[in-house]
């Protein structure tokens, strides 16, 4: 990734302070083929902002020569005036109250943030919620202390009148801003494009290793791509990018779905977008969507209390399956083996939930995973069952989740009608990755659910068609990204 930093004047930040390229805003605008060919990352560090200003054009020119910048004039824009964004004023005075306690009890008039990086840890809390709503690279908040703080005003800190702590307190937060992993040593291929994978270097379970992803990584940088990890903490960082990889477990109610909607909103190809996690994370729609459809899934019934249970029992027999909606990974899945006990996990789970969704008890050895990329077939596989369970994944055994095995087949030697039919159910939901998991039995194929956020790691998944997947992965957001003209 190549980061250009803009002064308003050249003295304003020491040449040596950064390894990254520092140029004036001036020869910026004047020199609208600096930089022709290359995506490169600007930080506007000019000292106004102020509409038609030096400032304000370079950072309207970095958009139209496709340059990501920060701040963008929509910032700009919105920090001019206070009623302009007073509507995220009581987000911010909550976040800013609950530091009271770390800061000893009282604030300053003013703090000043560099890259959501306050002065002390205290500030983090607000400091991070500050940039996610105003991504600048340094802003000043007038606090009005009292039994409530309340935040008088919010503007841009001029680096040109910072004095000598503050300057070097900058210094530090741009090269954490700037800095990423899986940097290799070696020289490297310029790369046209950056894609953020979002990860969770602590999930038990997730949809891909970080072994997988550097894996990834290394192909995708053939094909012009640099692939770099980001955490929930980097959210305001996210538009420093070109597209976003969701590789931990998806839920429309944690940060992996605000992730999901501010690429969206930042027009960046996005895997998983919010419509397909909304799509997908609710078995009670998924069952609506493949039956509407005519996509086979097992005899179900829903749940919308205890007098719905005799009528499951009386069509579906036991033992039966009864799910909770929103749910992965087999967790939020039990089998009831008589009338006691459907009642008994009912009635539990009605508690946090509203509706229940009982299925007909299907045994096989094996589930089938059928990956699927922009609606067509990507890879196939069986996921076996646990030992001794009758799930893939058995959450019920003390200690790590117990998984079963695995066996990998080419699309070409996978059944055709199990193809055919996890690329429907996909179809159904949208264009980007899922997994469809389906049971084959003596009456037909059925889809038990499709997933937006399925796994895929290498040596597994990739097993059947090996590289080809990866390739096809990148080449997915790189096909949006030109077609969108960016």
């Amino acid at each position: 990734m190549t980061w250009v930093i803009l002064t308003g004047r050249q003295s304003d930040l020491d040449q040596t302070a950064t390894p990254h390229k520092i140029i004036t805003n001036r020869d910026y605008l004047a020199h609208p083929a600096l930089f022709r060919g290359q995506r490169p990352k600007i930080i506007n560090l000019s000292n106004r902002y102020a509409y038609q200003s030096r400032g304000y054009y370079a950072s309207l020119l970095a958009g139209s020569r496709g340059h990501k910048v920060i701040p963008t004039v929509e910032t700009m824009i919105d920090l001019s005036e206070r009623k302009l964004y007073e509507n995220a004023l009581p987000e911010l005075e909550l976040a800013l109250n609950k530091c009271r306690k770390d800061l000893g009890g009282s604030f300053p008039a003013k703090v000043t943030i560099f890259f959501g990086i306050g002065p002390s840890k205290a500030w983090d809390r607000f400091s991070r919620l500050l940039f996610d709503w105003f991504r600048a690279p340094a802003l000043e908040v007038a606090i009005k202390d009292g039994e409530w703080a309340s935040i008088h005003r919010i503007g841009f800190a001029a680096l040109g009148r910072l004095d000598d702590a503050d300057k070097k307190r900058f210094v530090a937060a741009l090269e954490t801003y700037t800095s990423r992993e899986w940097r290799d040593t070696k020289a490297r291929t310029p790369s046209r494009y950056t894609f953020a994978t979002l990860i969770d270097p602590n999930e038990q379970l997730p949809p891909s290793e970080i072994s997988s992803l550097r894996y990834w990584a290394r192909i995708a940088e053939k094909m012009g791509v640099e692939v770099e990890p980001i955490t929930k903490k980097d959210l305001a960082k996210l538009a420093n990018y070109d597209a976003l990889l969701i590789r931990e477990t998806t839920s429309i109610s944690n940060h992996t779905y605000r992730f999901a909607r501010r690429a969206q909103q930042e027009g960046m190809p996005v895997i998983d977008d919010p419509l397909s996690m909304i799509r997908c994370t609710n078995k009670v729609y998924l069952n609506e969507l493949m039956t509407y459809n005519n996509v086979p899934v097992p005899p179900t019934v829903m749940i919308a209390g205890v007098s719905d249970l005799q009528l499951a029992a009386d069509t579906l027999g036991f033992p039966l399956v009864l799910k909770i909606p929103d749910s992965s990974f087999s967790r939020g899945v039990k089998k009831a083996s008589n009338f006691d006990e459907l009642k008994a996990l009912a009635t539990a789970w009605l508690e946090d939930s509203d509706l229940l969704i009982a299925q007909k008890f299907m045994p096989t050895q094996y589930d089938w995973r059928v990956g699927v990329l922009g609606g067509q077939p990507l890879f196939a596989i069986h996921y076996l069952m646990a030992k001794k369970h009758w799930q893939i994944v058995n959450h019920d055994r003390a200690g790590k989740p117990d998984e079963g095995g695995i066996k990998t087949f080419t699309l070409k030697h996978a059944p055709a009608h199990v193809i055919d039919t996890a690329v429907r159910a996909a179809r159904c939901i949208g264009d980007g990755l899922y997994g469809v998991d389906l049971k084959e039995t003596k009456e037909g194929v059925f889809v038990i659910e499709v997933n937006d956020n399925p796994n895929l790691d290498h040596g597994v998944e990739d097993s059947g068609e090996k590289d080809e997947v990866w390739v096809r992965l990148t080449q997915w957001f790189l096909d949006r990204l030109e077609r969108n003209g960016k």
